[in-house]
Order: C-alpha cells, then structure tokens, then sequence
C-alpha cells in the first residue's frame, strides 16, 4: 500500500506562490509527478519546455482541481466528455475538448483542442485548490525519458530548473493517465492507462481505440518515448534466461526486468523480479527501470509481459521505450520479441 503524504500549509503556499511569480513547482499525482506552471502564464508554460527540452508543438495536460473551472479553458464540453468526467474524475483520466478562444497556443502545441485532467492525489487537490486555477504539468522529466515516480527522480533530472518540489513520497499508479478525445462524433482513446478501454466503454459503447489520421496530437503520442538511456528490447518469455546468458557471456553486463527470479545465476546479469500483478508491475516500472539504467549495463532486457488489456498501458509503455533502441524497419505491431 502506498502512503498518501499531505503538504503542509507552508510547503502549498510556497508553491502558490511559485506559480504566481512563474516559476516551475513538481507536484506528485496519483499517476506520475508533473511539471507545473501556471496555465495562464505564457512565460511559465514556456518555461517547461526549456527545463524538459520539450518541442513547443506538443501539447501539455492543464490540471484542475474540478470541473468548475472547465469554462475558463474549454469552448464547450462534449456530452462524451461530460459523461466520462462524471464517471472518472477525479481520476487517471485526461480528456480532449475544443480549446477555449483565451487559451494561448503554447498550452495547446498550436492545436484548437486542450487535454484537461482533474486528479484524484490529495497533494496535487490541495496544490490545485489553493491555487485556484488551472496548471499546466506534463511529466517532470527531461523529454522523451522516464516519467518521474518519486520526488528524487524530480530532483535528479531537472534539479535547480523546478522552484518547489512537493514531496508526496511514491505515486500510487506509477504511469501516465489515460487520453481519451472527445472531438468528432465517436470518442476514441488514444493513450492507454489505468482507465482501460472496458471500463471506458461502460460509459460510451461507441468509443473505439481505432487510430485515425486527424487524431489530435497528445502527450506520449511519439513512437520513442518513455526511454532509458540505455538500449532496451523485448524478449520472449521462454528466452529471456538463455538470452540474459548469452549476451553476459563475454563479460557484458546485462539488466533484467522480468516476471519472475531467474532459473539460474548469472555472473554479469543484474535481474529484477517485478512480478505477475499489473498493477504492482506498472507501479514499479519507471524506478526499477532507473536502477537498471544506473547498474552501468550494455543492454536492458525486458521480459515481454501478457497481452491481455490490463497490461495494454504496460506494452504501450515498454514498446515506445524499444522503439529507439532497434532498427524502425524491425518494428511491427506493439513491439518486436527478439528471436
């Protein structure tokens, strides 16, 4: 079990008052810990994309503390979404809107839609409430890397960039929300998460997970993200030992995440045993891929983990983590297996 921390009244006016001089403050939410400006603020949204070196053309997620602020940053609420929000929120859930015609284009990547996310962590509800706006977090993180789960992973990455850091110990879900557009005439989900596509579709029948070229763009939407520094691939469960084995075998040292303890002891292999439970195994992801990546390893195996739905947020993850590490014209479907 997670243990939910609370900020003080101090720490949150500190970081009020943060965002309201516009500078940065990371703040846990039940998913990932996120970068926060003030949504408002042009110049402190700007800021994000330089301490993450972010491109200016993707999109951030605007945090409310409720839905009573929806008007302030959305044209007008799709029924799709009104309905979800009312069935999900506050939750691990970041819906797609038109974007209100006062919401600057640096919040959108230029688009005319906004993701907007009210989440559910008491730390984030407080920072929100407090504050009483909207902020503009995506994950603190440098771009493209692993998503930050705890307050050192913060701290270590974007260091004297972030004015506050809020300390709300380790995240409960350990990865990013769930997007869903609510634009057209069919809802479609275009970032799998803690929200899956079943519970989704006990609300909106109609909604689909179907790509589609006119999809607006949206956070983790890039075919390499959610990457180590080190190489990583996916392998075949009944593999992973013998290629473990193989690839030590000349004195390489080689990392592990798997689903169980190894069959044997491998001089030069450092193994990670993240267990059979999604959401143990999801929870743990990004800080047991930290520690691999820090064990000063050649390679980063990964065991290729089930492929019913609720791993889909799992696969999506590892395989845009794969995905830079091999040859594109290898790749087909969620992720290649090495032989």
């Amino acid at each position: 079990m997670v243990r939910v921390i609370r900020a003080t009244q101090q720490e949150i006016d500190s970081a009020v008052q943060a965002l309201r001089d516009g500078e940065l403050v990371a703040f846990p939410t039940e998913t990932v810990y996120g970068l926060g400006a003030n949504a408002a603020d042009p110049a402190a949204v700007r800021r994000i994309f330089e301490a993450k070196g972010r491109p200016e053309s993707h999109p951030v997620i605007v945090h409310l503390d409720s839905p009573r602020y929806l008007h302030r940053w959305v044209n007008d609420v799709p029924s799709a979404a009104q309905q979800l929000a009312e069935r999900f929120w506050p939750g691990p859930l970041t819906l797609i809107m038109p974007k209100g015609a006062n919401v600057h284009e640096i919040v959108t990547g230029g688009q005319d839609t906004i993701a907007i996310r009210v989440p559910s962590h008491p730390m984030a509800q407080q920072l929100l409430t407090a504050f009483g706006g909207g902020i503009a977090a995506p994950s603190a993180n440098r771009y493209g890397r692993l998503s930050p789960t705890r307050p050192e992973h913060v701290r270590d990455e974007l260091g004297d960039s972030v004015k506050v850091v809020l300390d709300g110990g380790e995240c409960q879900i350990g990865i990013e929300s769930t997007i869903v557009s609510c634009i057209g005439e069919v809802p479609r989900l275009l970032r799998p998460g803690a929200v899956t596509l079943t519970q989704l579709k006990t609300v909106l029948p109609d909604l689909t997970d179907a790509a589609a070229s006119d999809a607006p763009r949206v956070p983790g939407d890039q075919r390499v993200h959610y990457a180590p520094l080190s190489p990583l691939a996916i392998v075949a469960s009944d593999e992973i030992d013998s290629r473990a084995e193989a690839l030590s075998a000349g004195g390489h040292r080689i990392a592990v995440l798997a689903q169980r303890l190894p069959m044997h002891t491998y001089r030069f292999v450092t193994w990670i045993n993240a267990g059979r439970r999604p959401d143990a195994y999801a929870h743990d992801l990004y800080a047991n891929l930290r520690t691999l990546d820090t064990a000063g390893c050649a390679q980063i195996l990964v065991q290729d983990v089930p492929a019913d739905e609720r791993w889909a947020a799992i696969r999506d993850r590892l395989a845009r983590a794969a995905a830079g590490s091999v040859d594109p014209a290898s790749i087909s479907g969620e992720y290649r297996i090495l032989p």
